[in-house]
């Protein structure tokens, strides 16, 4: 009876900790809206005329730096901004991460389900300050 018992105890701690290794790869929480989202820590995209890298912050935030299209990303960016914020876009996966420039929004947005298998798996937005739409340009990911 008591070799059955510890045969038991042994199988259901093999089985949790089967469980708890599949559990290791969490998707984040973000923005308290209850969805789910695999984000990278880092993400660096590509653009027709820009190189942008996105960076979670230890705040949470995100930043936003951005170079030419054929600058080395070890240069000195060409704009720095900070404090975005991920939101997101259903519940498919998709979402954008935001950020505000003196009224000017830039919008990376992360394009898990579409319409087409060949949509690019970045777009880059850029929305001036009156809601026109400035820039809109696919991305590919040059490091993720």
């Amino acid at each position: 009876m008591i070799k059955k018992f510890l045969l038991g105890a042994l199988c259901i701690a093999q089985f949790s900790l089967i469980s708890a290794n599949d559990l290791k790869n969490n998707p984040v929480k973000d923005n308290e809206t209850g969805y789910y989202q695999n984000v990278p820590k880092t993400v660096i995209i590509k653009t027709k005329k820009f190189k942008v890298r996105i960076d979670k912050q230890p705040n949470g935030n995100y930043l936003y730096q951005s170079w030419g299209a054929n600058t080395k990303i070890t240069a000195k960016p060409s704009m720095i901004i900070s404090d975005g914020e991920l939101i997101p876009d259903g519940s498919g996966g998709n979402y954008y991460i935001e950020f505000n420039n003196n009224g000017t929004l830039y919008q990376v947005w992360r394009n898990y389900l579409t319409s087409s298998a060949k949509k690019a798996p970045y777009t880059l937005v850029v929305i001036g300050e009156n809601g026109d739409t400035l820039v809109r340009q696919d991305a590919q990911v040059v490091k993720n």
